[in-house]
C-alpha cells in the first residue's frame, strides 16, 4: 500500500487589533513619517493589518491556530505524533527553546511528540509541510501538526516606510495524516544564499548586545524582481512532478506578500485571477503565516472543498522558495 499524507485540517489565529492604513498613516506621521492609505495600497495591495498585542507571542498564535486544526480534523492534541513550525520571530531569542516545544506545552501533547522550529522566513509554511510529508510519507508519525506563527511587528522598523507598512502578526495551521488517498501530490524546494543580504535582520548578538540592527532590511526591487521569477518556475517544476498541467489548479494560494506579484505569478501560469486566494488586503505580508491563514479563510468560506487540487507557493528570505501541490 502507498502510503500519503493529507491535510485533514485548517485553522488560524489573528490578534484582535487590525490597524488599517489611515491609522498606521496617522501613527507614523507623528513620527514625522509621510505615507498614505493610497501609497500604501498602490505599491501592495494592503489595506490593513493586525498586530498582536504585549505579551502575546508567535506560540499563543499558533497554538490557537493549531487547537482549530485538530479540531477541524476530529482529532485530540494527543494524537500529534510531531509539531513543524515555521517562524522567523520565535518567542525566545536565538530560537531556542523552540517554538514549536512551547506550542507543544501549551496544546498539552505528552513526550510521544517530537517538535521543531523551520527558519525559511516566507518561504517557512511550504518548507515545514514537505518536512512533514516526508516524514509521514516514511511511516514515522500518523498525524502532524504545520504551524506558520509570526509577530513581524516586533522587528519593524517604524521610521522606514518602506517595510513597516507592509507586514502584520498572525498564525496559520493544517493537520497532515497519513492517507491511503493521495494528498500532498508534489513539493519543490529551493534557496540561494547569493542573495541572503536583500531580505535579512542584519544584526547579531555578541556578549549580550545587539551588534548592527536587529530590525528587518529589505530591498523592495530586488525582492520582487526576483519573487517574480521564481515563483513561476517553481509551481511548474511542483506541476511537472505531479504529471499535471496549470489549467488542472482549482486554487493558487501564494505567500500573500504583494498583490502584484501574486497576479504576476497567476498570469503566467495561464490562471484567472478568481483562481487565486487572495488576504494579503486585509492581513498584509505576515510571512510563515500567510498562505495557511489563507487557506483556512479559503476552506471555512467554501471555496476550497474535498477533492480540489491547491497549489501552494511561497518565496522568503534566504533566499528561498518552495511550492506545494495538493490535493484536498
Amino acid at each position: 500500500m502507498t502510503l500519503y499524507s493529507k491535510i485533514t485540517g485548517t485553522g488560524s489565529a489573528l490578534p484582535p487589533k487590525r490597524v488599517t492604513n489611515q491609522q498606521l498613516a496617522d501613527q507614523l506621521a507623528t513620527r514625522g513619517i509621510e505615507t498614505s492609505d493610497e501609497w500604501i495600497v498602490s505599491r501592495s495591495g494592503i489595506s490593513a493589518r493586525h498586530y498582536a498585542g504585549e505579551g502575546v507571542n508567535a506560540s499563543d498564535l499558533g497554538a490557537e491556530a493549531a487547537r482549530k486544526a485538530i479540531e477541524a480534523a476530529g482529532l485530540q492534541p494527543n494524537d500529534i505524533g510531531m509539531i513543524v513550525l515555521a517562524t522567523s520571530t520565535p518567542d525566545h531569542f536565538g530560537g531556542f527553546p523552540s517554538t514549536a516545544c512551547i506550542v507543544q506545552q501549551k496544546l498539552g501533547i505528552g513526550n510521544h511528540c517530537a517538535a521543531m522550529d523551520v527558519q525559511a522566513v516566507c518561504s517557512g509554511f511550504v518548507y515545514a509541510v514537505s518536512i512533514a510529508d516526508s516524514f509521514i510519507k516514511a511511516g514515522a508519525h500518523k498525524h502532524v501538526l504545520v504551524i506558520g506563527s509570526e509577530v513581524f511587528s516586533r522587528i519593524l522598523n517604524f521610521e522606514d516606510r518602506t517595510t513597516c507598512v507592509l507586514f502584520g502578526d498572525g498564525a496559520g495551521a493544517v493537520v497532515m495524516s497519513a492517507s491511503e488517498e493521495p494528498g500532498v501530490l508534489a513539493t519543490a524546494l529551493h534557496a540561494d544564499g547569493s542573495h541572503a543580504d536583500i531580505l535579512c535582520i542584519p544584526g547579531r548578538v555578541s556578549h549580550g548586545a545587539v551588534e548592527g540592527s536587529a530590525f528587518l532590511h529589505m530591498d523592495g526591487q530586488a525582492v520582487f524582481k526576483l519573487a517574480v521569477s521564481v515563483l513561476e518556475k517553481v509551481a511548474k517544476e511542483a506541476l511537472e512532478k505531479a504529471g499535471m498541467a496549470s489549467d488542472q489548479i482549482d486554487w493558487l494560494i501564494p505567500h500573500q506578500a504583494n498583490i502584484r506579484i501574486m497576479q504576476g505569478t497567476a498570469k503566467k501560469l495561464g490562471l484567472p485571477l478568481e483562481k487565486m486566494v487572495v488576504t494579503v488586503d486585509q492581513h498584509g505580508n505576515t510571512s510563515a503565516a500567510s498562505i495557511p491563514l489563507a487557506l483556512d479563510q479559503a476552506v471555512r468560506d467554501g471555496r476550497v472543498r474535498p477533492g480540489q487540487n491547491v497549489m501552494m507557493e511561497g518565496v522568503g528570505g534566504g533566499f528561498t522558495w518552495g511550492a506545494v501541490l495538493a490535493r484536498m
